[in-house]
């Protein structure tokens, strides 16, 4: 952690110790521990929900369940979140995660292909979307989240910077960079869609799908 990373921590909210104990957990128990969002996208996920009231929420990429709490956390009384999740040798680690944070009453958790999933979903079902799954398939899933919806409805696409890679020639013929190009691109084109990238941490694409006149 560097002075300013530090700083930010310092006059930050205090993280629910959960959410310690989680990314503790999966340094210990994963490969691939980067792929936590991390206590500033967590944080502003949380705010988010606080702010936008969403009474359903769905997650793409739930990973050992750090994101899902910080979602779940902000949710308004009676608000739930259907947290999708491809690996399920994960499960012991999520649930453990989510009792500890006391939000197990708010989360279902499913084990499946989100790809072959989301079009089972009933359309405009959802106030606010949040992806973090294979950058790959980012474009595959846009038309898929798009459809399950509300208008006036947010999705949160994350890593959609990709430690700079979006930016560098010798990096952008590799699949998951192309598939972020390819979903950045996608947005920004699409006439019922308004957006802005946040350089927070990885990129975050923050998304609304506007309302029809």
């Amino acid at each position: 952690m560097n002075n300013l990373e530090k700083y930010i921590e310092d006059f930050s909210a205090p993280l629910p110790e959960a959410l310690g104990w989680l990314e503790r957990q999966t340094h210990l128990r994963t490969n691939y521990p980067h792929m936590l969002c991390g206590p500033e996208v967590g944080r502003l996920l949380t705010m988010m929900v606080q702010m936008l009231r969403p009474q359903r929420v769905l997650e793409i990429g739930t990973f050992t369940g750090y994101s899902a709490i910080c979602l779940a956390a902000g949710l308004p009384e009676g608000g739930t979140l259907d947290a999708l999740e491809i690996n399920d040798e994960l499960e012991d680690l999520i649930r453990e995660g989510f009792a500890r944070a006391g939000v197990s009453d708010r989360i279902r958790l499913h084990f499946c292909d989100a790809l072959q999933m989301l079009p089972t979903l009933p359309e405009q079902s959802y106030d606010l979307v949040y992806l973090d799954a294979n950058k790959r398939a980012y474009p595959e899933f846009l038309p898929l989240v798009v459809r399950c919806l509300r208008e006036g409805g947010w999705l949160v696409a994350d890593n959609v910077l990709w430690g700079g890679k979006v930016c560098d020639d010798s990096s952008k013929e590799k699949c998951q960079t192309r598939g972020i190009l390819e979903f950045n691109a996608a947005v920004a084109a699409d006439p019922r869609l308004e957006s802005f990238i946040l350089p927070l941490r990885d990129g975050l694409n923050i998304i609304r799908l506007r309302q029809s006149k």
